[in-house]
């Protein structure tokens, strides 16, 4: 076999070099060979001023923003206890008083 390692995506060993690249051909992977195989770190959120948030965290809200499905607004300086960090295009899980429980974009919070 080759010297090369295994693909990190599905454990292939049948991967080979491509320019700079390593290629897995069973699923089409492609990393750097330069960079580890499989990273643990969390990322790391981060508000509209460039805060890190961490879970449990306050923000405030700095901009309205319209509740979708519902004629609703969460108006600017709405502060939101207790927030969760989550993967996905909406980072923050939360509770906003008087509206309930919803998703928001760490892009439209301040940390309080």
């Amino acid at each position: 076999m080759s010297d090369f390692p295994a693909c990190p995506e599905c454990q292939s060993t049948y991967t080979y070099h491509d320019g700079n690249l390593l290629v897995c051909p069973e699923c089409a992977h492609e990393w750097s060979d330069q960079e580890p195989a499989s990273t643990d770190e969390q990322p790391i959120y981060k508000d509209a001023n460039g805060a890190p948030l961490t879970d449990g965290d306050t923000v405030t809200v700095i901009k309205d923003l319209k509740v979708k499905g519902s004629s609703t607004v969460v108006k600017v300086g709405t502060k939101v206890k207790n927030i969760r960090l989550i993967d996905g295009d909406h980072d923050i899980d939360c509770k906003v008083d008087g509206i309930g429980a919803m998703k928001l974009k760490s892009e439209f919070v301040k940390k309080a």
